[in-house]
């Protein structure tokens, strides 16, 4: 496919189903927290359809449609370099018909989609209060990292809006976030359901979780099994080899 690159980016085979991403390696590339919240995420059911909030690049989206079998799923990115490169990404694993990328604010959805109409949402937003931690990064990375654009209760809200009554939302974020996470779920009508805490490696704590949340479900709770990432040998575990589609 001819001119899909621009200056400074390149493309990565996912090593899953075929699929392969552009990313720019000037700007925010994409995680394991990604690979790890759409694998959380895979129970959502068939035909639904589905909101990215804060898509990036598009890896949520892509590896969904692949995990999953959803109808359609809609990512939503600020940044107008990376929502062209979602874009360009789609169009080169021909997903055109099941992905779409709407470039602005998560606030603005409401001038592109109805309210309570989406059966699950999905987000890994920037984790980082604004003026927290290290800043002094691109404008690119900054955004992404920090909440610049939308704030933790941005998200919470606007994907409570977005859903139908029971429908999910799924989210992965940072553990000393918890308690706002929290309470901000239920301030907005969304049940947390199930937690699980990941880890690097056993005996070390958390730095990571995968919540889901229920719109309008009564209140139960259940905290999984914690992910450890690597093991003793600093390789893989056999859990993170199967979420990659990888032999042990």
């Amino acid at each position: 496919m001819e001119n899909i690159l621009k200056e400074n980016e390149r493309i990565d085979d996912l090593q899953y189903k075929g699929l392969k991403i552009i990313q720019n390696k000037d700007g925010f590339c994409f995680g394991i927290d990604s690979v790890l919240i759409t694998d959380f995420a895979k129970e959502i059911k068939k035909g639904a359809n589905v909101i990215d909030l804060g898509t990036g690049t598009g890896i949520i989206s892509l590896l969904l449609c692949k995990k999953t079998e959803i109808n359609k799923i809609i990512g939503v990115e600020i940044q107008k370099e990376v929502a062209d490169m979602a874009k360009r990404s789609i169009k080169l694993n021909k997903l055109e018909e099941k992905i779409k990328i709407i470039n602005d604010n998560i606030k603005n959805i409401k001038d592109y989609i109805n309210y309570n109409s989406y059966d699950a949402v999905i987000t890994n937003p920037p984790y980082k209060k604004l003026n927290t931690g290290i800043t002094n990064e691109n404008r690119k990375r900054l955004i992404s990292r920090h909440e610049v654009e939308a704030t933790l209760e941005d998200f919470i809200s606007i994907a409570s809006k977005l859903l139908k009554n029971n429908g999910a939302f799924y989210m992965v974020h940072r553990p000393e976030r918890l308690a706002d996470i929290i309470e901000n779920l239920r301030k907005y009508k969304l049940e947390p359901k199930k937690i699980r805490f990941v880890h690097s490696k056993e005996g070390q704590e958390a730095n990571m979780i995968l919540i889901k949340s229920v719109k309008g479900a009564k209140p139960f709770l259940k905290i999984e099994r914690p992910m450890y990432v690597y093991n003793e040998e600093q390789n893989y575990t056999d859990e993170i080899l199967e979420i990659y589609n990888k032999e042990k």
